[in-house]
């Protein structure tokens, strides 16, 4: 308990204080966000923000994880150093991302193949140290009981560990398009899996209610509570109206932890019900995507099945306020992670 409390803090700290200096920065450099012509017009007043705040969120969760081993006795899990280095590549690969956006004075940055690929290499990487260096079982579960599951193999753990963490790290970035839209529900699903990732690591607890054991899955829980202690940090500037946005620098790192979590203690079920929100911003890309190309080459024009996509520019083109999708959304995830939690009895 004294970890989490020290792991939160630490981060909470560093983001409040750290994300101004950043902002401040960025400002002198005018290294500000390039807005899309074709998007809401609400918000071309944006344009010109700080981006790649980001980078003081994931700074702050890896100095909270980090420092709150100090004056300890408990030594690293390869699960958490996993975890970690897994966010400050992610978030590496936003940098990247985001400075060649401000760079060239554009909207978009890498390439989606290059991005992509990265992230890829980056999962790849991951899933097999996992597996050979933490010692992470390649058996996943349907339900409640172990025994009811799959082996998926060497090669069907890769295979899923890159769709679970490449997938989750799209969908957050997705999200990612409203003041404070994407940092509030993270805050929300990290609550879930701080919760997850604590029962997981206490055999009595995963015992009673026959979820996998995990060991050194503690050390998660105390990622958890860096990453909230962050995300409060950075969402007192990043709240409407933003004075700095994550950028892909935040949303590649938060994604890709939420991911990595999920595989790592066999719940990436529960993601996809905690993060409901991510996933339908996701889904609604895919399928504005998919019906736009299937309808040009069948009948000769392009139709949308939203006004706008992710989803949250729909319901801005219907004629919601910036806020009132926001909290709608934020209601919404509460919802799902409430449905999380409960799948602990009800599974």
């Amino acid at each position: 308990m004294i970890s989490l409390m020290a792991s939160g803090g630490i981060a909470l700290l560093v983001a409040a204080l750290g994300t101004p200096v950043l902002i401040g920065w960025l400002r002198r450099r005018r290294l500000g966000q390039q807005i899309r012509d074709d998007g809401p017009f609400m918000h071309l007043v944006k344009a010109g923000t700080p981006t790649m705040g980001g980078v003081a969120m994931v700074l702050a969760a890896g100095a909270g994880y980090l420092l709150a081993h100090a004056g300890t006795h408990v030594a690293f899990s390869r699960s958490g150093v996993l975890v970690l280095l897994v966010t400050l590549c992610a978030g590496g690969i936003g940098l990247f991302d985001d400075w060649a956006k401000v760079r060239h004075r554009r909207s978009l940055g890498l390439t989606k193949r290059g991005k992509f690929g990265a992230l890829v290499l980056m999962s790849v990487g991951f899933a097999l140290a996992a597996e050979h260096w933490a010692g992470v079982s390649t058996h996943l579960s349907f339900t409640r009981w172990n025994s009811i599951g799959v082996d998926l193999g060497s090669v069907g753990w890769v295979v899923w560990a890159v769709f679970v963490i490449v997938g989750t790290a799209n969908a957050v970035n997705l999200t990612d398009g409203l003041d404070g839209l994407a940092i509030g529900c993270t805050l929300i699903v990290a609550f879930v899996f701080l919760v997850f990732t604590y029962l997981a690591g206490n055999i009595k607890a995963a015992a009673y209610l026959q979820i996998p054991y995990v060991p050194g899955a503690g050390e998660l829980t105390v990622f958890c509570a860096a990453m909230i202690g962050a995300g409060l940090g950075f969402l007192w500037f990043n709240c409407h109206p933003a004075q700095v946005f994550m950028g892909d620098t935040g949303s590649l790192a938060l994604g890709g932890a939420f991911g990595t979590i999920a595989v790592l203690i066999h719940q990436p079920f529960v993601l996809v019900i905690a993060g409901g929100v991510f996933v339908l911003e996701a889904v609604s890309v895919i399928l504005q995507t998919g019906w736009f190309r299937f309808t040009r080459k069948f009948y000769g024009t392009g139709r949308r099945i939203f006004l706008m996509a992710p989803l949250h520019h729909h319901f801005e083109k219907k004629g919601w306020y910036e806020s009132q999708v926001v909290m709608r959304f934020y209601i919404l995830c509460v919802l799902f992670a409430v449905v999380a939690l409960a799948t602990l009895k009800l599974r």
